[in-house]
């Protein structure tokens, strides 16, 4: 990748860069999916490969895996590492409590499973991700495809109940093939608009015989560190209650920014 990065990715970038001094040596960490997750695992490569940390990454998808290994860090299984310190992930939406809307990238299953098992949830993101009401973007659900079209007849069904402005429910493709998850299974997007209530969303739709699981994460996120596109970054920590502003100095450099695909 050459010349100069936008001002989205800029964002990104310091947002991964902030989030990364939450690791320290020793610890297993649990690495998100997604193209800001990926400039974290980057950031954490070089500090491995530079500054000698040792750490141990458990990816949440093939994909990160991949990049975590290219980048020089140990990988090994959840079941090795049993527990995480720290998990550090994008998302595609939050709201002021910290709850998020995240499986755009369709690894919301393994994503979920691993920042459930981690001390702390830290979330990376640009200002567009921050939402009032949760429920513009689009709501993954991990299904079986078994039964697949009854199963989202009971989604769209139960949806007519539920306090969202939306009901439509969409089968995720990849090109003329429904899309296929790291475990196997299929994505119902939802598109909501608005959920009213995600907690009682989430409670309700996971009842649904045929969803694994669904993308609403609540009271998982801990702390989430915005990026801007001029180098700010902001820390909001939901159990300290506070709000820290920084500055990251910005130099591009190449090894960092080489080949960087999503």
């Amino acid at each position: 990748m050459t010349g100069e990065l936008s001002p989205i990715d800029k964002a990104k970038f310091v947002a991964a860069k902030r989030a990364v001094e939450y690791v320290e040596d020793g610890m297993r960490v649990g690495l998100g999916t997604g193209s800001t997750a990926a400039w974290m695992v980057r950031c954490l490569g070089e500090m491995v490969r530079e500054d000698g940390l040792k750490i141990k990454g458990v990816p949440t998808s093939t994909r990160t895996a991949d990049l975590a290994r290219q980048v020089g860090i140990e990988v090994i299984s959840l079941d090795e590492a049993k527990w995480l310190d720290v998990t550090i992930d994008g998302t595609d939406e939050y709201d002021a409590n910290l709850n998020l809307i995240k499986g755009g990238g369709g690894a919301l299953l393994q994503e979920k499973i691993v920042a459930t098992a981690s001390d702390m949830m830290v979330v990376i993101a640009d200002i567009s991700k921050r939402v009032e009401t949760l429920g513009a973007f689009p709501l993954p659900i991990e299904v079986i495809p078994f039964g697949l079209q009854t199963t989202q007849a009971l989604v769209e069904e139960t949806l007519v109940s539920m306090d969202v402005l939306g009901n439509n429910v969409t089968l995720r493709m990849n090109g003329d093939a429904p899309f296929v998850t790291d475990e196997g299974n299929h994505i119902l997007d939802l598109h909501l608009n608005r959920i009213g209530n995600p907690r009682q969303f989430s409670l309700v739709i996971n009842q649904i015989p045929g969803v694994v699981e669904n993308g609403l994460f609540i009271d998982i996120c801990d702390a989430v560190v915005i990026g801007y596109g001029d180098g700010k970054v902001e820390v909001r920590d939901i159990n300290a209650g506070t709000v820290q502003e920084d500055r990251i100095d910005f130099v591009e450099n190449e090894n960092l920014f080489t080949d960087l695909t999503d």
